[in-house]
């Protein structure tokens, strides 16, 4: 029997520079919808490989769409700086200090800030068509996502009924303080939920959506807020019942916002997904799926036809990424030390010391298919205790169609900002 050690030295090819990403720009063909993974929202490599694959899929593929794990609000500022929907003149570094919500450092660094930098040139040299749009598709941002509704809806139709719907909606909300933990708890109570507000708040703006068509996309930031409000209340509702039930409602979601912007930008439309592993890399090949959770990359593969859908995940053996001792706290850099024995990280980097990728395909699927620990690092890290829930076991040709491996890695810079 082929040991898994044997396996990796066979098909792995060696990654040293970009152009060494051929290959998987090739096995992607002509998918539609790509997944970039990472093991951690903190390193620095996950980042800049991404969006060197980014780049290629924008020219060599037609890729028009990028949605990444953040807030549609805050990437908002991202969108509109590169598309010129906008005539402020602001530095790249101040706008995405726009990304306020805690961890700030997954948007607001110096990877990304590159990488808006280069989004900015490439679309001041396209027609308004063929521009890049970077989208939120997160779920988090319930206040802010209904601060915008009423803003659009002030300006476009301060005297339509949706206008009235929004600020009934937020008055429902307005007793929480912003906290969506009180308003979790609180909902426990059926009568202090807000759930008629934002249901029908967002019913109301579908109905009226030819009212909204704008050249600026203003309809689209419309309605995804109004999703954002009428999921993220559902959302935090479940959080406080359930860790199960709120991580689905989170990855439907985030699916969801996907389809709206894969329809609101036509039938040839193609998107890049950035998020972290654990939502990109099929749940059904984990042992999520024992819990009944799934993921983006689950749902998105459900939807589409096999060869529309291309998951991509990342990992490293050791290094040091940006990461919080607990949630809220601020951000400090972190040792991450060598892989758990046995990790499909450890078995990476015992196969050889360097970076390399692997593309899985009918022909080698069958040996990369047994369950093994696979890292995720989250935005809370403490290396002290990852052997007890830092691996995720993993069919990893299952989860994903290729893998980009990282031996050492360093962490990525944040902005400035203290959290």
């Amino acid at each position: 029997m082929v040991s898994l050690e044997e396996s990796i030295k066979k098909y792995a090819l060696s990654y040293k520079a970009k152009e060494d990403l051929t290959p998987v720009i090739e096995a992607i063909g002509g998918a539609k919808i790509v997944l970039l993974g990472e093991a951690s929202h903190g390193t620095s490599e996950f980042y800049t490989v991404r969006a060197e694959l980014s780049k290629r899929l924008i020219e060599e593929k037609g890729f028009t769409l990028i949605g990444v794990e953040g807030d549609w609000p805050s990437t908002q500022h991202i969108n509109r700086f590169i598309k010129g929907y906008t005539d402020e003149q602001t530095k790249v570094g101040d706008m995405l200090k726009a990304f306020k919500r805690w961890p700030t450092w997954m948007w607001a660094n110096e990877e990304i800030a590159e990488f808006v930098t280069w989004l900015k040139i490439h679309n001041d040299q396209k027609e308004m068509n063929e521009k890049v749009g970077f989208y939120g598709i997160d779920v988090y941002s319930l206040w802010e996502s209904l601060d915008e509704v009423i803003s659009y809806l002030s300006n476009t139709n301060p005297n339509g009924a949706d206008l009235a719907l929004a600020k009934k909606a937020f008055s429902c909300f307005e007793p929480f303080n912003r906290h969506p933990e009180t308003y979790g708890v609180s909902s426990l109570n059926i009568s202090e939920a807000c759930v008629d507000e934002v249901s029908k708040l967002l019913t109301s703006i579908r109905t009226h959506k030819d009212n909204y068509k704008d050249t600026k996309e203003g309809d689209l930031n419309l309605k995804i807020n109004a999703i954002v409000a009428s999921n993220a209340e559902e959302y935090y509702r479940a959080m406080v019942r359930s860790d199960e039930l709120s991580w689905n409602i989170r990855d439907k979601h985030m699916v969801e916002a996907v389809n709206e912007i894969l329809d609101y930008h036509g039938k040839k439309a193609k998107i890049i997904i950035w998020e972290h592993n654990t939502h990109i890399g099929d749940a059904s090949a984990t042992d999520m799926a024992a819990s009944g959770m799934v993921n983006v990359g689950q749902i998105l593969r459900s939807q589409n036809r096999t060869e529309d859908v291309f998951a991509v995940g990342f990992g490293t053996y050791k290094g040091t990424v940006i990461a919080a001792n607990e949630w809220g706290l601020p951000y400090k850099q972190i040792n991450v030390p060598p892989a758990q024995k046995g990790s499909w990280e450890d078995e990476l980097h015992k196969s050889g010391v360097f970076d390399k990728l692997l593309i899985f395909n009918e022909g080698n699927r069958s040996l990369f298919n047994n369950r093994i620990g696979h890292r995720a690092i989250g935005v809370v890290y403490n290396p002290d205790f990852e052997a007890y829930g830092n691996y995720v076991p993993s069919k990893m040709s299952n989860r994903y169609d290729a893998f980009i491996y990282i031996d050492q890695t360093k962490a990525l810079t944040p902005l400035g900002t203290d959290t």
